[in-house]
């Protein structure tokens, strides 16, 4: 038996699986951020805030960045763009940032097979993500940031200084570099548990 009875809640005509925006940060902003690279700070890369590595899955290099008063230009940025994405086109219940940015870097060689953002434990907040292009298009080769949506795979953007957003349970991937080095910040906005 077929049950077809609306609760009367509000549809949402906006969603989509991911959005692109440009111009937030300006060529000399994101050189600036780009100088905040450490060696000494720079760590493997691992699996959902864990320390597992898993190098068929993973393999990069991040490295955090603080959330301290010179950096809060950045944040207030991007938390500015997330909450009028999320107001346009998601509607998800948010509270913050609940983990450092992360400045990340694949090199040659360097990949993030399929997965999801999403899950349990420690990432099981995760609402939002956030993906910002550092690097020329044209500094490496490879390294796209793909989509699996509906069985199709889709290319997002990859002109410096784009935004990608997109609900942390949508499935991604960074095909392997063959050449350069890619750079990006990537960050999630968590909420409260979906219900």
């Amino acid at each position: 038996m077929a049950i077809n009875y609306s609760f009367g809640l509000p549809l949402k005509h906006s969603y989509v699986d991911y959005i692109h925006y440009r111009g937030l940060f300006l060529p000399h902003e994101i050189y600036k951020i780009l100088t905040f690279s450490e060696e000494d700070k720079i760590i493997k890369a691992t699996l959902s805030g864990k320390d597992d590595y898993n190098d068929e899955l993973r393999k990069s290099s991040v490295m955090f960045i603080d959330n301290v008063p010179e950096n809060n230009w950045i944040y207030n940025k991007l938390a500015n763009l997330a909450i009028n994405c999320n107001n346009e086109r998601y509607w998800f219940d948010l509270l913050g940032f609940h983990q450092e940015l992360q400045l990340t870097r694949y090199s040659e060689g360097d990949f993030f097979d399929w997965h999801l953002d999403f899950g349990a434990g420690e990432i099981s907040a995760r609402k939002l993500s956030m993906t910002i292009q550092l690097s020329d298009s044209d500094a490496y080769e490879g390294g796209d940031l793909q989509f699996m949506i509906n069985n199709k795979i889709v290319n997002a953007p990859r002109e410096k200084g784009t935004i990608i957003i997109f609900p942390s349970f949508v499935m991604y991937r960074v095909t392997p570099i063959t050449k350069g080095t890619r750079q990006s910040i990537v960050g999630w906005v968590s909420g409260p548990p979906y219900r």
